[in-house]
């Protein structure tokens, strides 16, 4: 099961109170057509394998409609499978996630949200990865190229679950 929320972007300066500094546009910078375009589109479904490559394609198609590049498009849709992937693996059973994506300022926050409490360990880039493992290397993948992207990934967890936020300039 999978339901949609999508706000088409539109044209508009007023921010969105949820916004990290991570996620914005710096402050003082002119302000061009592009980085006041906004959107946001948000997903919720049942953590199933099924709902990875559905959420994969809502991503791509909600990417499309706003001016971001290739480059980008590409490391948010690996993101967003990656991160979606894990809720799938280590998701209790009969919970849900939440994933986001929002453009603003000529920046994108990708969010997946499930209902664990007990955060991912987000792997150091200088740790020795067993070349023979068969899992455990895809949150480090995502971090790595989010960071050459220019952009930054964090993990915040409460009483109420997980967050894993990917932001990026959307250039």
């Amino acid at each position: 099961m999978l339901t949609t929320a999508t706000l088409p972007a539109e044209a508009g300066a007023a921010g969105a109170a949820t916004r990290t500094a991570a996620c914005t546009a710096a402050v003082g910078a002119p302000v061009s057509p592009r980085l006041r375009i906004r959107g946001s589109a948000h997903w919720v479904a049942v953590p199933a394998p099924a709902a990875v490559p559905l959420l994969r394609t809502r991503v791509r198609a909600a990417l499309e409609g706003w001016p971001v590049s290739a480059e980008v498009a590409d490391v948010l849709l690996l993101a967003v499978s990656e991160l979606a992937g894990n809720v799938v693996q280590h998701a209790a059973a009969g919970g849900r996630m939440r994933v986001g994506l929002t453009f603003y300022g000529g920046r994108l926050r990708l969010e997946v949200v499930d209902q664990e409490v007990r955060p991912p360990r987000l792997p150091h880039p200088a740790e020795e990865v067993d070349p023979y493992a068969e899992s455990g290397r895809g949150l480090l993948i995502v971090q790595l190229l989010v960071a050459e992207a220019g952009g930054e990934l964090s993990v915040m967890a409460g009483e109420f679950g997980t967050s894993v936020r990917v932001c990026l300039p959307a250039a």
